[in-house]
């Protein structure tokens, strides 16, 4: 590889085990570098199933205390949310190994390929999950590091999260909550949408302005997103819903069921999802591949075979005539956009959420109230568990309760059970045939065993 990551031979990574750095941990290890970790989940004597798939691709993993960095060790690579006080930063800097954060390490990976960069506040992963798999269907045989498990790659056994390909393309997700996206300087930049999220707007468009300034070749948006269209470059290259301006517009939208169909220009589309905003990705996924050269005839033939990502309106299964969803869904937008999605499968949604973050529920919490109010129908429900905390230094001057209380005067049908294990006793005598359960969340770690257990006990 060029541009510096040639250089390090023996890179570790602190919380290897988080979806992002686990991604890039694996990548490296793909391409032959020398791989090992560390995370606070990690117990000597505890099975740990993300441990177990990391070293099975060759990455050594340890427990968070140190022990994992040597004098061999010559580069150390932590996320966001890593704080200095951790061992293995105080070990590193003991030693004088270099220490760069994630973003930074898959800026240097991502200008040794033909990158596409997958940016905006919703649909990163799943956007870049289908034009993996388009390119993948049409042998570009494309390389990934996203922030979901794809499910044709967890079927191979592996967390799904990256691939290395031995095409010459890439692609990543270009994450606006920390600011990394302006490192980035791909052959092709995307941007889906522009919502209030982590920032405030006129935050998030600068950060997507330079994003912009730093594609190389071409920079497609969305046409029907209100910010987003606003950094157009080039309309014709563009993507759109119902949006006669954007040259890939998709029209015609139909939700059958599981099944959606549309049409770009007079091609027909099928896949196996729910809802507009996944017609939105499928558009956006479809421009990118136009502009490689890909033509719409192979873009439909791939999506009517898209089995979809992990936790993204992942379809745990059906009892007793109620359908449970499972969705990853943790701001404003995504989670109405959510809701909307399950609304034709039934006459009645029941959604729960767990806000994460103590800090992004605060500064969001009017922004929750006034999208979940309006996506709900007179019929529907909204439940809520109390608000999952990460650790750190956070300030738990909020509830999800707050959240309830506020929907409750908007006249919602809403409901609060702090404790999210008691949830299923209060949802059991509501959950009538003909009901979605929606479940959504995101980050926790122990959601996944939480939504299957629920299912489980249906």
């Amino acid at each position: 590889m060029t541009n510096g990551i040639s250089g390090f031979q023996n890179v570790f990574f602190i919380g290897v085990a988080g979806v992002g750095m686990s991604a890039v941990a694996q990548y490296l290890r793909g391409i032959g570098i020398r791989v090992s970790g560390s995370d606070r989940y990690f117990k000597n004597g505890e099975y740990n199933k993300t441990r177990e798939q990391l070293e099975h691709e060759g990455i050594r993993c340890f427990e968070q205390d140190g022990s994992g960095i040597t004098d061999s060790t010559d580069l150390v690579v932590v996320s966001t949310a890593i704080e200095d006080t951790v061992p293995e930063v105080r070990k590193a800097r003991e030693l004088g190994v270099k220490i760069i954060k994630r973003s930074e390490l898959l800026a240097l990976i991502a200008k040794s390929k033909k990158t596409i960069a997958v940016a905006g506040t919703s649909g990163k992963s799943t956007t870049a999950a289908i034009i993996y798999q388009i390119f993948a269907d049409t042998g570009l045989s494309p390389g990934i590091i996203s922030g979901a498990g794809l499910t044709s790659i967890i079927k191979q056994g592996k967390i799904g999260n990256a691939a290395v390909g031995t095409g010459e393309w890439l692609i990543i997700e270009a994450d606006e909550s920390d600011g990394s996206v302006v490192l980035y300087e791909p052959e092709i930049g995307l941007l889906l949408n522009v919502d209030r999220d982590h920032q405030e707007t006129d935050e998030l468009m600068e950060l997507f302005s330079v994003f912009k300034s730093n594609s190389k070749s071409l920079f497609i948006v969305n046409q029907s997103n209100t910010l987003a269209k606003k950094l157009s470059a080039n309309v014709d290259v563009d993507f759109g819903f119902e949006n006669e301006a954007a040259g890939c517009n998709a029209k015609d939208f139909r939700q059958d069921g599981l099944k959606l169909s549309f049409t770009i220009e007079e091609q027909r589309f099928e896949m196996n999802s729910l809802g507009r905003h996944s017609v939105e990705n499928a558009a956006a996924a479809v421009a990118v591949s136009r502009q490689a050269g890909i033509s719409l005839a192979q873009c439909a033939e791939s999506l009517a075979g898209y089995e979809g990502i992990y936790r993204r309106h992942q379809i745990l299964g059906e009892k007793n005539g109620v359908w449970v969803i499972d969705d990853y869904a943790h701001n404003p937008a995504k989670c109405a956009a959510s809701i909307r999605a399950c609304q034709p499968l039934a006459d009645k949604v029941i959604a729960w959420f767990q806000p994460h973050g103590y800090g992004p529920t605060k500064f969001l919490r009017n922004d929750f109230v006034e999208e979940l109010s309006s996506a709900l129908r007179p019929q529907d429900e909204i439940w809520m568990s109390e608000i999952f905390y990460a650790g750190g230094t956070a300030v738990k001057d909020i509830s999800a309760g707050d959240l309830i209380n506020d929907l409750k005067a908007k006249d919602c049908n809403a409901f609060f059970v702090e404790d999210r294990n008691e949830l299923l006793a209060s949802l059991q005598p509501r959950l009538n045939s003909g009901t979605v359960l929606l479940l959504m969340g995101a980050r926790d770690p122990g959601l996944e065993d939480f939504t299957r257990k629920l299912f489980n006990d249906l």
